[in-house]
């Protein structure tokens, strides 16, 4: 798994997608919501962290911030941008290196896509859970999202449909991504002992609008986030989001 995590981020631009509108949908929703729920002087972990974006974000707004990540681009990535940031390479279901209640916030934007095992995903959120003291982050690519836009869409459902089981669940097991339901979410919380706080979609309908949101004036787009960030944890909006982004406690 993890070559093969490596081939996909040797071609694959994190920070580009982050820098298209929708991307920027998703990481203005994050970053807000970790705004309301982040304290001055809180310590920060982002576990899976990527290209660092959110990591080199919060440190620039005076947070302590470690970075976990798990594939080697990555890394050599974040550390182009910033090495005074602290990076350490691991994987989010093996963190002996952190003392029980660390940090005061873990940030998991990235682990739950590429777990593929529900042991694993327990591993990760419990490891997490052992080493935050107040809030967790966790997003989940849901699994409506992905077949109705490589399925349908992008008009692949010939070469998937082997993949997908009566209910039109995605069953790949050699896929570098795991698509999510939301009981897949609740069940998950419920064995690792956590509460949930709140549940919202980080960008909601937004990658399956990608050319409109292109097109948007300035004064068009501003209010598209607006109508996002009001509708965002709607209960009957949740499952079709490309993300949905759970904020936990113990």
């Amino acid at each position: 798994m993890k070559q093969k995590l490596t081939d996909f981020y040797n071609k694959f631009n994190e920070d580009k997608r982050l820098d298209h509108r929708h991307g920027q949908v998703e990481f203005l929703t994050s970053m807000a919501y970790l705004h309301s729920y982040l304290s001055p002087g809180d310590r920060i972990v982002d576990i899976g962290a990527g290209a660092g974006r959110y990591s080199l974000t919060l440190k620039n707004e005076g947070y302590d911030v470690t970075a976990v990540e798990y594939v080697r681009p990555n890394i050599g990535k974040i550390r182009a941008k910033d090495r005074e940031l602290k990076v350490i390479e691991a994987s989010a279901v093996d963190l002996p290196m952190f003392q029980d209640d660390e940090f005061d916030v873990s940030i998991l934007f990235g682990p739950m896509y590429h777990l593929y095992s529900k042991e694993d995903r327990i591993k990760a959120l419990s490891e997490a859970k052992r080493i935050t003291r107040k809030y967790i982050f966790v997003t989940y690519i849901m699994n409506e999202y992905s077949v109705i836009r490589y399925a349908f869409m992008d008009q692949n459902y010939s070469q998937v449909k082997d993949k997908l089981d009566d209910t039109y669940r995605i069953d790949d097991p050699d896929a570098i991504f795991f698509q999510a339901r939301i009981e897949d979410m609740d069940e998950l919380n419920r064995i690792c002992g956590l509460k949930l706080l709140c549940r919202f979609a980080s960008d909601g309908p937004s990658d399956y609008i990608r050319s409109s949101l292109n097109a948007m004036d300035e004064e068009t787009f501003a209010a598209y986030l607006d109508f996002h960030r009001k509708t965002c944890e709607r209960k009957d909006l949740l499952g079709a989001s490309s993300h949905v982004v759970d904020i936990l406690t113990k």
